[in-house]
C-alpha cells in the first residue's frame, strides 16, 4: 500500500516521513487522508467541468451574437 499522490503536496512537504508512516500504520489518519485525497480528486473534476462548461458558454454567447447581426443585416435588407 502506497501514499496517494494527492498528500504530497506543499502543505504537507515538511510533514513527508511522518505522512508515510501515519499513512500505513494508523487507520484513522489513512482514513482521514483518504477522504481528502477524494475530495482533492472531486474537487479538480468539477473544476475541469466548470472550465469545460465556460469555454462552452463563450463560445454559443459569441455564436449568438454572430447570428444577431445576421438577422438584424437580413431585416434591415429585407424590411
Amino acid at each position: 500500500m502506497s501514499v496517494p499522490k494527492e498528500l504530497y503536496n506543499v502543505k504537507f512537504v515538511e510533514y513527508n516521513e511522518s505522512l508515510k508512516i501515519l499513512y500505513l500504520v494508523d487507520d484513522n489518519f489513512k482514513s482521514i487522508c483518504d477522504e481528502y485525497c477524494k475530495s482533492k480528486l472531486k474537487a479538480e473534476k468539477f473544476k475541469r467541468k466548470f472550465e469545460k462548461n465556460f469555454k462552452h458558454k463563450l463560445e454559443y454567447e459569441n455564436l449568438s451574437k454572430e447570428l444577431e447581426e445576421e438577422i438584424l443585416i437580413y431585416l434591415i435588407r429585407k424590411g
